[in-house]
């Protein structure tokens, strides 16, 4: 575990105070989580560019050619 000195302008820290709060949660426990959610959702992007970049309009259309050119089920429709 480390430590991390953080100043915070009073009225962001004014409402991380009331969600902690709503939350049941202390502020430090709060901020680690939105940081733990941030990382994850940058990591997330990260990803999804890397996937993307391997992947190509042709190979869509192939995965595409194999699907059954059928009416959904009832219970499938919109």
């Amino acid at each position: 575990m480390s430590t991390l000195h953080l100043t915070l302008p009073l009225s962001l820290h004014e409402q991380v105070q009331v969600y902690a709060s709503k939350e049941g949660i202390s502020i430090n426990e709060f901020i680690m989580l939105a940081f733990a959610e941030k990382l994850a959702t940058l990591s997330t992007a990260d990803y999804l560019a890397e996937r993307a970049k391997r992947g190509s309009r042709e190979k869509l259309l192939a995965v595409l050619a194999k699907a059954p050119d059928i009416e959904p089920e009832d219970y499938d429709k919109l």
